[in-house]
C-alpha cells in the first residue's frame, strides 16, 4: 500500500507543478499591475513605475518566460512567492491568511462530513419513511439557499438569543474581541467568535454529504454481498456497517478529495459575513488588485489542498477497499 500511495503522491506533485505554472502564465498575461500605477493622481514618472515593476518581477516589458523563470527560481530556491505590485511580501500575507482559513473551516468541515455521512447512511436505511422525507426536505432547502443567506439568518437568530438572555453569548465579527482577565478568557472569546461560522459551514456540509451518502448507501443495501452477510446470520447493524456502509464510503472519499480546496477557498461568503480575513477573500482581492504573484499563491494553496485531500482519499480507499491493498 505504501508503494501505491508513494506513486500517487508523485503523480499529484507533478500535476501540482504543472497547474501552478499554467496559472502563473495565465495571470502574468491577463493581469495588469502597471495599470495600478498609471491610475495614480498625480501621475508617477514612467521610469519609476518601470523600476518598481521590474524590481518585483512584474514588468510586462520583460519576456514572459524570463519572468516565469525568475519567479520559479525564487520559489524553488528561497521559497519566495514574490511581491505584490506595491512591494508587500506574498509570503507574509499568505502565512497569516492560511491559518485564518484553516481555523475557520477545519472544525466546520469535519463536522459537516462526519454528521453528513452518518445522517445519509441512517436515512438510507429508513427510505421513504417520515424521517427520511423530512431530512430530505430540510437538506434540499439548505442546498438551495445561498451560504450568505444562511449566515445572515443565523446572525439574526443569534441576536435574538443574546437579547433574550441578556448576554453576548454569540459574537459576530472577526476572530477575537474584548474578553475578561481569566486564564481561559481568550480561548472562550475565540470559541464564541468561531461558533456561528462553524454552524454555517456545518449546516451546508451536512446537507450536501447526507444526500451523497444516502444515494450511495441505497445502491449497496440491495447488493448480493449484503444479502449474503445477512443470510449468514450477521446482525442487521453489523451487516450494514461492515459491508454496505464500508463500500458506500469509497466514492465518498474520492468526492471529498476534490472538495477540500472548495471548502477552504470557497468559504469566501462566510469570511465576508463574519469578518474573517482568510484565503477566500484574499483570492478575490488579489485578482481585483491585479496581483499576479498573490493570485498564483492562492491557486497554489488550492492545489496543495487538493493534493492533501487526494492523499487522504487514497489512504481511505486503500483502507476500505481490499483490492487496492492486494494490487
Amino acid at each position: 500500500m505504501l508503494l501505491y500511495l508513494a506513486r500517487r503522491l508523485a503523480n499529484y506533485a507533478v500535476l501540482l507543478v504543472v497547474a501552478v505554472s499554467l496559472v502563473y502564465l495565465l495571470a502574468a498575461t491577463q493581469l495588469d499591475p502597471r495599470s495600478l500605477y498609471e491610475a495614480r493622481n498625480p501621475p508617477i514618472d514612467p521610469a519609476v513605475v518601470e523600476a518598481s515593476l521590474s524590481a518585483y518581477n512584474l514588468s510586462d516589458r520583460v519576456p514572459l518566460l524570463e519572468r516565469y523563470w525568475t519567479w520559479l527560481t525564487g520559489v524553488v530556491t528561497d521559497w519566495d512567492w514574490g511581491r505584490t505590485p506595491f512591494g508587500e511580501s506574498i509570503n507574509e500575507t499568505i502565512s497569516t491568511r492560511v491559518w485564518v482559513s484553516l481555523r475557520l473551516v477545519t472544525i466546520g468541515s469535519l463536522l459537516g462530513i462526519t454528521l453528513g455521512v452518518a445522517l445519509g447512511a441512517w436515512t438510507a436505511t429508513r427510505q421513504y419513511r417520515a424521517s427520511d422525507r423530512l431530512i430530505t426536505l430540510a437538506s434540499l432547502v439548505v442546498l438551495s439557499t445561498p451560504t450568505l443567506v444562511i449566515a445572515v439568518v443565523l446572525q439574526i437568530l443569534a441576536v435574538k438569543v443574546n437579547q433574550a438572555t441578556g448576554t453576548q453569548f454569540f459574537e459576530f465579527l472577526g476572530e477575537t474581541g474584548r474578553h475578561g482577565d481569566g486564564a481561559l478568557a481568550p480561548v472562550w472569546d475565540r470559541l464564541q467568535h468561531l461558533l456561528l461560522p462553524t454552524i454555517t459551514l456545518t449546516v451546508g456540509g451536512v446537507a450536501s454529504y447526507s444526500r451523497i451518502q444516502r444515494n450511495l448507501m441505497l445502491d449497496t443495501l440491495g447488493a448480493d454481498y449484503v444479502r449474503t452477510a445477512r443470510a449468514k446470520g450477521l446482525r442487521e447493524g453489523t451487516a450494514l456497517r461492515r459491508h454496505a456502509l464500508r463500500t458506500a464510503l469509497i466514492p465518498t472519499g474520492t468526492y471529498f478529495a476534490f472538495t477540500i480546496a472548495t471548502l477552504v477557498l470557497g468559504a469566501t461568503f462566510t469570511e465576508l459575513v463574519y469578518g474573517w480575513h482568510g484565503m477566500g477573500i484574499y483570492g478575490v482581492q488579489a485578482i481585483s488588485a491585479q496581483d499576479v504573484n498573490g493570485s498564483v499563491a492562492v491557486a497554489a494553496f488550492g492545489g496543495v489542498c487538493v493534493l492533501v485531500g487526494a492523499m487522504l482519499s487514497d489512504v481511505l480507499v486503500a483502507a476500505l477497499d481490499p483490492r487496492v491493498r492486494v494490487s
